[in-house]
This record gives structure tokens, sequence and C-alpha cells, in this order.
């Protein structure tokens, strides 16, 4: 069975099919460019942060007062 309705073909010139394959390859490598660098301040900002809660998480274990020994009551019976 066959489809009696023409397609519409685009016809374009291979050349200008070669410049629009360019033209969105170098679209895409500049788009990886910019990914990549975001990666890299994105790395810094997050190495930056560890540190501060590291820091904060220590600075607040020193800080932190020792709950007061508690004695311990064990009420299990065994028979």
């Amino acid at each position: 069975m066959t489809d009696d309705v023409a397609t519409p073909v685009e016809k374009v010139s291979q050349t200008d099919m070669l410049q629009q394959f360019r033209e969105r390859f170098n679209a895409a490598i500049e788009e990886n460019k910019q990914l990549s660098e975001k990666i890299k301040a994105n790395e810094v900002v997050a190495l930056k942060l560890q540190g501060a809660i590291e820091a904060l998480e220590y600075y607040n274990k020193e800080v932190a007062p020792e709950p007061p020994d508690e004695e311990v009551v064990d009420n299990l019976e065994t028979a």
C-alpha cells in the first residue's frame, strides 16, 4: 500500500546544507564552551561552600556545651 499524497520535499543545495551544518556545529561547540565554563565556576562555588560548611560544623562542635553526664539506669530484669 502506497501513499498517494505526495509529501513535499524541501530541496536544499549541498552548499547551503553544508553551510547550515557548519553553523549548527559552531553553535554547538560554542554552547559546550559556555557550559564548561559554568561547570567550572559552579565547582569553585561548591568547594567554597563545602569548606564553609565544614568549618561551621567544626566550630559548632567545639562551642556546643557537652550534655551533663547522666546515670544510666537499667531496669531490665531477667527470670
